[in-house]
């Protein structure tokens, strides 16, 4: 029994764990860039990471509960730009991630994305505090914002408008937010904030956007394994839905978040495509994204 009982114990442990483990939504990989920062502690930097790391992949976001592989594979690179004190940051935040093609090793880009409005304070041996219904700290409200972001956006890939309850718990973020002194938070702070982010998805005349999302996933690069020319179709099927977006909001932000993500994906996809999709697909984006407009062009000229 005396040798028995600790497999046991370590048995049941290893299991718990697996468990815990298979709880969690997001498997972030975090990284800080402190080159701008001279002479200053670099041992901060290191502690910030690992902080931010475990913040982001053991808080529990949603009541659901994913197995490993279904975890939201997702990359955050803070780059601080200024130490104004020991604990004060300026920064910018680089946030992605991808969703796995069904039946496939190809991983689709969801959202990339640069927030150049990260002010925070971090103290080395303090916990990362954060409260649904309050507003405790910038960064761990940025976190979080972004995390309720990246949840949606993979739920609204496998149905339609399947993140809205994460997009309204990102809102209610920006909400508790709207007495922090650090910019992003507000409407009259410019046209590309978090503020901006969420209140466009959630809004009527987005409506397309979102649909577009969910085909262009499950009608368009889903069905890539079984034929291509089939996902091809469903992906410019539902890319057709982005110009009354354009129509009514030319110029949008939440247009431009769109193919920073999917940009250079959607040139790959169709540079191998028919002569008459290349030409129409071509002349909607050169209308509805001309900030890629060179990038575009490797459709019809070929790589």
């Amino acid at each position: 029994m005396k040798t028995l009982f600790p497999k046991i114990l370590l048995v049941f442990l290893m299991a718990f764990s697996s468990l815990i483990a298979s709880a969690q939504e997001l498997n972030c990989n975090v990284q800080i860039n402190a080159t701008q920062v001279q002479g200053s502690d670099k041992s901060v930097f290191d502690a910030m990471q690992k902080s931010i790391f475990e913040f982001m992949n053991s808080q529990k976001w949603t009541n659901n509960v994913y197995k490993n592989i279904e975890r939201i594979e997702c990359t955050i690179m803070i780059n601080i730009t200024e130490q104004v004190s020991t604990n004060e940051f300026k920064a910018t935040i680089q946030i992605q991630s991808r969703r796995p093609v069904f039946n496939t090793s190809y991983p689709t880009t969801t959202f990339n994305h640069i927030d150049k409005e990260l002010d925070f304070q971090f103290n080395e041996f303090d916990p990362l505090q954060y409260s649904e219904t309050n507003f405790i700290s910038n960064l761990t409200s940025v976190l979080a914002f972004y995390a309720n972001i990246l949840i949606a956006l993979d739920y609204d890939s496998f149905s339609p408008k399947g993140g809205t309850k994460y997009l309204q718990k990102a809102q209610a973020i920006v909400s508790n937010a709207q007495g922090a002194v650090q910019s992003g938070w507000k409407a009259f702070e410019g046209q590309s904030n978090r503020y901006w982010m969420v209140e466009n998805l959630l809004h009527n005349d987005y409506a397309e956007l979102r649909e577009c999302f969910y085909g262009y996933h499950r009608m368009g690069f889903d069905l890539m394994a079984k034929n291509v020319e089939v996902g091809r179709a469903g992906v410019l099927m539902s890319l057709r839905n982005l110009e009354k977006v354009f129509d009514r909001k030319p110029g949008s932000f939440q247009l431009q978040v769109f193919f920073n993500a999917k940009s250079s994906e959607i040139v790959e996809l169709f540079v191998e495509g028919l002569a008459k999709e290349k030409t129409e697909i071509t002349n909607l984006l050169n209308k509805i994204d001309p900030t890629n407009l060179s990038k575009y062009e490797k459709i019809t000229k070929g790589k």
